[in-house]
């Protein structure tokens, strides 16, 4: 069995830096590396030295945005987790409500500060990316999802 501890701490580092926050980060980097298909909340805490309360709160973000996913495990009493398939679609597809929100606070602050003034114009740009970003980005998860199809089968 290969250690893979580093190569999960560099990836935690970086999700981190990205703006995860690091328990977070860190949980995710144990379910990416971990060496069977489910892990418990205690075994993520044990093998990464935090909290039950920092693992819990990690969970139940990742859960959300549609990364990971509670699994049944025959004859074990505490609940499982692991890795959601096609999570990386899923989390961009969730994310497209982010981007539809930042469309809408980016339109209203042009509302706000005027169109002609240089706080508009800013806005306006981050409207018009975040607009095309939300047109585009379905699309774009359709034929990441058709080329993996592609690939597997």
């Amino acid at each position: 069995m290969a250690d893979t501890t580093d190569a999960a701490e560099r990836m935690a580092l970086t999700l981190a830096e990205g703006g995860m926050q690091k328990a977070t980060a860190r949980v995710l980097a144990g379910l990416l590396f971990a060496d069977s298909e489910s892990v418990t909340a205690p075994e993520l805490a044990d093998g990464l030295g935090i909290s039950s309360g920092s693992v819990s709160g990690a969970i139940k973000m990742l859960s959300t945005v549609g990364l990971i996913e509670r699994v049944p495990a025959p004859g074990s009493r505490r609940e499982h987790y692991r890795l959601r398939d096609g999570a990386w679609a899923t989390l961009m597809s969730t994310q497209n409500g982010m981007v539809q929100a930042m469309f809408e606070a980016a339109d209203q602050g042009i509302d706000a500060a005027g169109r002609e003034s240089v706080a508009g114009r800013r806005l306006e740009e981050m409207r018009d990316f975040y607009g095309f970003m939300f047109r585009e980005l379905p699309a774009l998860v359709e034929r990441w999802r058709a080329e993996r199809a592609r690939s597997s089968g």
